[in-house]
């Protein structure tokens, strides 16, 4: 099991939609953290986002078996 940048469950960079498959729960319990993440680190979370869009690989769309 791998983290991967998401491309069906993406608004932005598919960061929280990946993050969301790779810990099976729902997308949206994983944007709010990041909005409230966003707003208690006083501008951070933007940096921790950004930094995970460009380090996390993009999903390459193939299922594993």
């Amino acid at each position: 099991k791998k983290l991967y940048r998401s491309r069906k469950d993406s608004k932005l960079f598919g960061v929280c939609g990946g993050i969301a498959e790779y810990f099976d729960t729902d997308p949206t319990i994983i944007r709010l953290l990041a909005i409230i993440l966003l707003f208690v680190s006083f501008g951070w979370g933007i940096l921790i986002y950004l930094a995970a869009a460009f380090i996390m690989p993009q999903d390459d769309g193939f299922i594993d078996v």
